[in-house]
């Protein structure tokens, strides 16, 4: 007999063995069931008006679950966070910075050996002194070629030069900051970690090689001197350098020439011009940090300045001699403000060399 499955008459001669048919190997899971786009209606549901015989299903989501999708968020946003941290290196920047030294300065006023000669006019003395090939304002602080060094480039040498540069024009040409009206423009332009040194100097003056205003820029009492031609002469170099792979440093040589007359009515000498020098050399160096923020340090400044009298007080305020007068104490043997040597006086005499012939 037949097995219950088979049909009465036997399995059909060439059949499959077994009851199993041709489509046996095709198998109609649930799960192939499910992902149909088509799937049709029940009888009962066939039985409705218009009811057509199979209906569309909607297409099943296959995107990623919501575990996998927060996951992949956090993947993304820690390995961009490392990136970013990576290019700053805020610890690095800050463990590596050499610390800031303070400004160390010296300012030695240059005593006059006769009076203090004077002209109505101030081009006449410009020409008839060693300042008659002299430049105009900025334009006798030119910068110099660059070139890039072992680890800064040729725009960060630039920017060294130029930040140095910014700071000799506001500091020795500004006739606010000449006047004494003014120091936010100088001040700005220093390495943050100078500031306190700095507002020390103006808040309390001192003659300690650290404290002195004038050594950080150049001013006259305008209760005595105001400029009588804006037209300052000026003539120098800047040179820069790389001190270390961390470092430039930019060493300033500069000498300025004012035309000054006394600021009260009935002056000296009946209103007349005369000249004042003041020879400054600044060593500025830069960090990354300066170079970014264009900022410097100002580590060493020298001055020498007259016609000044040594018997003034020369720290807080520039006293120039003005034409006609001259100095109630004298010094060592002359110093010429418009030589390249360096002076090691405290006080020195100004050489008559160094005067306009009038």
């Amino acid at each position: 007999m037949g097995g219950p499955g088979d049909p009465p008459e036997g399995t059909p001669e060439g059949g499959p063995v077994g009851g199993e048919d041709e489509y046996r190997s095709v198998v109609f899971d649930e799960s192939f069931v499910r992902a149909a786009r088509l799937q049709e209606y029940s009888a009962r549901e066939r039985m409705s008006d218009h009811a057509p015989a199979v209906r569309r299903r909607p297409p099943l989501r296959r995107g990623l679950s919501r575990q996998a999708l927060i996951l992949f968020l956090l993947i993304a946003v820690a390995f961009g966070t490392a990136i970013y941290m990576g290019v700053r290196h805020p610890y690095q920047n800050a463990a590596i910075r050499r610390p800031v030294e303070p400004l160390r300065m010296t300012v030695i006023p240059l005593a006059p050996e006769g009076r203090v000669p004077g002209h109505a006019d101030a081009e006449y003395l410009y020409a008839h002194s060693p300042a008659a090939q002299y430049r105009v304002g900025a334009e006798g602080i030119p910068l110099p070629a660059s070139r890039r060094t072992a680890h800064f480039s040729d725009s960060q040498v630039v920017s060294a030069l130029t930040t140095a540069k910014d700071y000799i024009v506001r500091s020795s040409l500004d006739p606010d900051v000449l006047a004494g009206n003014q120091v936010r423009t100088v001040r700005v332009l220093l390495d943050t970690d100078q500031l306190d040194q700095f507002d020390q100097s103006f808040a309390h003056p001192a003659a300690d090689g650290r404290h002195a205003p004038t050594g950080w820029l150049v001013r006259f009492d305008p209760a005595e001197a105001r400029l009588a031609d804006g037209r300052i002469r000026v003539q120098g170099s800047l040179q820069a350098a790389e001190t270390d792979s961390s470092t430039l440093e930019v060493i300033a040589d500069h000498t300025f020439v004012y035309a000054l007359r006394a600021a009260g009515a009935g002056a000296v000498a009946k209103g007349e011009v005369s000249l004042f020098t003041v020879r400054r050399e600044l060593h500025f160096r830069f960090d990354r940090d300066d170079l970014r923020m264009h900022t410097g340090q100002l580590v060493v400044s020298y001055v020498q300045a007259g016609p000044l009298s040594c018997a003034e007080d020369s720290t807080n305020r520039l006293h120039p001699l003005l034409a006609g007068q001259t100095a109630k104490a004298g010094g060592p043997a002359g110093t010429d403000p418009y030589a390249t040597g360096s002076a090691t006086a405290l006080c020195g005499s100004l050489a008559t060399s160094a005067q306009p012939k009038v």
